[in-house]
This record gives C-alpha cells, sequence and structure tokens, in this order.
C-alpha cells in the first residue's frame, strides 16, 4: 500500500525530481535546479537519517527507545529529538490536547508495533484493545530541558512522534534546500509537503486523493503557492486488521483507539507543513465538527467523508486539472 495521499506530479521540464522509500513511507523532492538534485537529495536524506535515529518507535537504538529504557528517569537528548518534541508539545496545547504525541504504547497495543511496510502484510490477533478508565499520562507529563538538552516521561509511556516529526522535517528540509543551494524546492515526505524559495513558472502543482488504485476516488490538482505547505491525514492510508476490526493510525486521545472515520481523508494548506498537518490529524479527531473548526482556522481544506463525498472550506485553492 502507497502512504502517500499527496502527490506531486511533474512540474514541467525546468525541474528535475528524485523519489525513493524511507522513514517508512515516500520521500520525494523536485527542484527548480536539475543540476542541484543531488545535493539536494543529500541534505534530505541526512536529515531523515538523523530524523529515524531520534524519533523511531521501531528502531531499537532509537532515541524513543532509550526513553522507554529510562523508565520515567531523566536522558539526555539530541537537538534534533529536542526540536521535534518541542515542536510535538506545542502542536499539543495548540489542540488542545487532540494531537497527542504520547500514545505510542497504545498504537502497539491495537498492533501497530512495527514498520508498517511490516504490519500491513499481517492480520494481528489477541492484546487488550479495551480503554481503561482513569487518568493516563499525556503530553502535559512530558518535562523537556531545552538546555540540557534532556527529557523525562512517565513511566510506561512510549512517544509517538510520527506525523509531526516528517512535517517537521519536510520544512527544515525545504528551508535548508533554498537556503543553502538558493533554488526553489518540494520536499514532500508522505502526505506532507513543503516548499521554499521561488517555484517553476506554473507554480507547484501538487495532485490530491484518497488512495493511489481506488477507482473513482475523487482526485483534483492545484497550484500552490511559492513557500506554502499542504498536508493529508487519512484514516485509510496506515490501517490494518487486528481480528475481525479494522484499525487506523490516527487515535483520538480521549479513548486511545482509533478516531471514528467520519473522514476518509482531510488535506489542509498553511504556511508550513506542521501547521497544515496539526489541522488534518485534529479534524480528524474531531470528526463531524471538523469543518468548523478548520473554518475557525481560516485555513484552505478539503474534506472527503466516508462516501467519498467532498466538502470545502476556506477557500480552498480552484482546482487547476
Amino acid at each position: 500500500m502507497t502512504p502517500a495521499t499527496v502527490i506531486g506530479p511533474a512540474i514541467g521540464p525546468a525541474t528535475a525530481t528524485a523519489e525513493w522509500a524511507a522513514i517508512g513511507t515516500t520521500a520525494r523532492v523536485v527542484v527548480t535546479s536539475p543540476r542541484h538534485l543531488d545535493a539536494a537529495r543529500t541534505i534530505v536524506s541526512r536529515e531523515l537519517a538523523a530524523l529515524d535515529r531520534a524519533c523511531s518507535r521501531f528502531r531499537s537504538d532509537s532515541e524513543i527507545a532509550e526513553i522507554v529504557a529510562a523508565d520515567g528517569a531523566w536522558t539526555t537528548i539530541s537537538e534534533v529529538l529536542a526540536k521535534v518534541l518541542a515542536c510535538a508539545l506545542a502542536v499539543a496545547e495548540r489542540t488542545e490536547g487532540d494531537v497527542d504525541p504520547t500514545m505510542g504504547a497504545d498504537l502497539a497495543r491495537l498492533g501497530y508495533d512495527r514498520d508498517f511496510g511490516e504490519l500491513v502484510h499481517v492480520t494481528t490477533s489477541g492484546g487488550d484493545t479495551r480503554f481503561r478508565l482513569g487518568r493516563r499520562p499525556s503530553w502535559r507529563d512530558v518535562e523537556l530541558d531545552r538546555a540540557g538538552p534532556k527529557l523525562r516521561v512517565p513511566r510506561g509511556v512510549q512517544l509517538d512522534l510520527g506525523a509531526i516529526a516528517k512535517a517537521w522535517c519536510a520544512d527544515r528540509c525545504a528551508w535548508r534546500i533554498a537556503d543553502e543551494l538558493g533554488i526553489g524546492v518540494l520536499v514532500g515526505l508522505g502526505g506532507d509537503i513543503a516548499t521554499a524559495g521561488d517555484g517553476p513558472d506554473v507554480g507547484w502543482l501538487v495532485r490530491v486523493q484518497d488512495l493511489p488504485g481506488i477507482a473513482g476516488g475523487p482526485t483534483c490538482t492545484v497550484k500552490l503557492d511559492d513557500g506554502f505547505a499542504i498536508a493529508t491525514s487519512s484514516t485509510m492510508s496506515r490501517s490494518w486488521r487486528r481480528g475481525t476490526a479494522t484499525l487506523h493510525h490516527i487515535l483520538d486521545p480521549a479513548t486511545r483507539r482509533p478516531a471514528q472515520p467520519v473522514w476518509r481523508t482531510v488535506t489542509v494548506v498553511a504556511a508550513t507543513c506542521v501547521e497544515a498537518n496539526a489541522a488534518s490529524t485534529t479534524a480528524i479527531v474531531r470528526g463531524l465538527a471538523a469543518p468548523r473548526f478548520l473554518a475557525g482556522l481560516g485555513l484552505p481544506a478539503r474534506l472527503v467523508d466516508a462516501h467519498g463525498v467532498v466538502r470545502r472550506v476556506g477557500g480552498w485553492p480552484r482546482d487547476v486539472a
């Protein structure tokens, strides 16, 4: 199953594109100067390697794993993890906890305990999927000392920084490439796309769809202005079977279970990929209240419900194809 739900098509003869598998998704870089493509890809590859070492739930040698092993004690962390976690905690506060980075153990309990490329090929069984009453640790219990930098999380808590980490990395890579190479660039990590610098004359054309291969699924292509970002959150792209149930990876912190699949996908345009991703993920969690929430933010958004009906809010860009 292809995890990308927002894809950038060919922009024109003056651009060059590289695409490869990385961190459980598809990495894509499009540059306005073909001779800088290799340098741009190197920047993205190095940033992804550092991100994976810091934030992967599926590597035994990652910093996330070391934090679990610390069993509630203070742990010295890298600048990369400190920056990603600071971003995740800020998002948690802005979304009133709807995007909570402390639900890694809940995802594992529900069966998402390995790289998704492996998980999609198996049907998991067993395990307790019920929600236990009583107070559970949340983002408010995470203690981050940026001066260290060092971190302490409650015993038994496993961080899951996947969505925000990819969005943060897409922003960082785009800004670095534009600044260091002096070119226009689009960086896509799965459903998270960031741009920086002066784009191609025809603009950044981005195709939005539920999933590749879904017959009759609503799609569109929009023009993304230079320096803007777009992100899609989906209840379909990362789903798996557990017994007779179909689960997905966006959890509602109130229940610690997958959010109700009111929307198949939510796509948001914003000034940064982090902002777009936070809004699209929160919209999935809030379900029927999502259109009003997104309209209140003033962000252009496109929502596709369980029946494939499209709803647009906030001045969603005009389709160009």
